[in-house]
């Protein structure tokens, strides 16, 4: 009988402690899309700053999210950051690589005073050819793009480098006001990837 007991105690110990184990940590997530909370670039972990969904009509292009080393609501304030820095785009639907190009171009060029475009038109022209270079991006590839200080703005498909880096943080800024700037290429995304909900 003793050992009866202690058999069902047992198991029911075991059954508690899978049951936990079974409980997933909490993510972010949208449209369907799990989002890292924390992310690694330049040897330094950063922290999940925002979220959303960009969506063109009601299609859903990708889903983005912002890493930075410390929370910011403010654009000036992400932008003022020296330290590193990723967006991740997590893509909804297969998009031609030659559009996918020319709308972060464009999306660049309209959050950009002459004064800024002049200064990063070699690295904008390097940029629109990464895209360029690619035969298209399908649903599920990641993209990502960094900033990395004293290296510069890195970017990457799947987990493997594409294009050349990019030095200047200017650049990188002006890739960021796509989604932040005054712009941006939807209002409640900017929102989102500066942590309002």
């Amino acid at each position: 009988m003793m050992v009866r007991s202690f058999v069902r105690a047992t198991l029911g110990a075991f059954a508690v402690a899978a049951a936990c184990l079974a409980v997933p940590v909490q993510a972010a997530e949208v449209g369907g899309v799990k989002i890292d909370d924390t992310a690694t670039v330049g040897g330094k972990t950063l922290v999940l700053n925002g979220y959303g969904m960009r969506q063109i009509l009601i299609v859903k292009a990708y889903a983005a999210a912002l890493y930075l080393t410390e929370k910011k609501t403010n654009p000036a304030d992400v932008q003022a950051l020296t330290t590193p820095k990723r967006v991740a785009l997590h893509i909804q639907r297969e998009i031609n690589s030659d559009e996918f190009g020319q709308l972060f171009i464009t999306s660049m060029n309209k959050n950009s005073t002459k004064e800024e475009k002049a200064k990063v038109v070699n690295q904008t022209v390097k940029f629109g050819e990464m895209f360029a270079s690619l035969d298209k991006v399908k649903k599920g590839d990641v993209i990502t793009l960094d900033w990395i200080p004293g290296t510069g703005t890195q970017s990457t498909l799947n987990g493997k480098p594409i294009g050349e880096t990019m030095p200047d943080i200017a650049f990188y800024n002006a890739v960021l006001r796509i989604w932040i700037g005054d712009n941006p290429v939807q209002g409640d995304l900017k929102r989102g990837l500066l942590g309002e909900k």
